[in-house]
């Protein structure tokens, strides 16, 4: 299986200090991946790193054997790479079927022409309604996006990033700030929209990566120590010591 994403020897420094250190890791195609750490152990800078934000000091990157280290943000999420932010990212004012179909337009190749009637674009519009029914916001679609619940607008942005054709989709945080049947629900979301794409994500609930990731990889102070399956890491002892702790027995 091909990488969607690969890292080697990654490497980022803030002055003197290296925040990163040499990371080497491979996420294939399709896979669900969750980076864990401690707090501080770098895994904000690392995302910053894949999505082009910061430069990096050393290493490089490549997202489908293209190496994208260098590129600006913009340009690495035109070549299907889409990240979240634990802040919501919507357009609050607009409705939630016109936040789905801005997404929509680019994906199909109207970009920003705005001397199209979009109401008269039967491909953009079916699409949109599709999108709306895979995230359970068809209910929605014509309220602003401001007034949903959180969840609500936690799902909004997974469907503004497929309505933008991502296949690579970078996940801070996915679950923060729900209840226990919220998570449930989003967890339900991600694993179904992410079904042939793949995802990345930072998520400090064991419960949510557990559930979710193919694979699991541990960073600690700018290392990677463990990747394998949630099996695996649940059993390595050095994951145990350095991070899990009692949550791994």
């Amino acid at each position: 299986m091909s990488a969607a994403i690969e890292l080697r020897d990654v490497r980022k420094n803030f002055g003197p200090t290296e925040i990163i250190r040499g990371v080497n890791l491979s996420i294939a195609d399709g896979e669900r991946h969750a980076v864990i750490g401690p707090n501080g152990a770098g895994k904000s800078t690392l995302f910053n790193l894949i999505t082009g934000k910061y430069s990096l000091s050393g290493g490089e990157i490549s997202l489908r054997d293209e190496v994208v280290s260098g590129l600006a943000p913009f340009q690495i999420n035109r070549k299907g790479l889409s990240r979240s932010f634990q802040v919501t990212n919507i357009f609050p004012r607009m409705s939630v079927y016109e936040n789905i179909r801005c997404g929509v337009l680019w994906s199909l190749g109207y970009k920003y022409s705005f001397w199209h009637i979009v109401d008269n674009l039967k491909d953009v519009n079916e699409r949109t309604a599709e999108i709306l029914e895979e995230i359970g916001l068809q209910a929605r679609a014509q309220i602003p996006a401001g007034v949903l619940t959180y969840a609500e607008q936690r799902a909004l942005e997974i469907g503004i990033t497929i309505a933008g054709g991502a296949n690579v989709i970078l996940r801070d945080e996915p679950t923060a700030g729900m209840s226990h049947s919220e998570t449930d629900q989003a967890i339900a979301l991600i694993r179904k929209v992410t079904e042939g794409r793949t995802l990345v994500m930072v998520e400090h609930d064991m419960g949510v990566v557990f559930g979710l990731a193919d694979k699991i990889s541990v960073l600690v102070y700018g290392e990677i120590i463990a990747s394998g399956t949630p099996e695996e890491i649940k059993g390595n002892a050095a994951v145990k010591e350095a991070y899990l702790g009692e949550e791994a027995e």
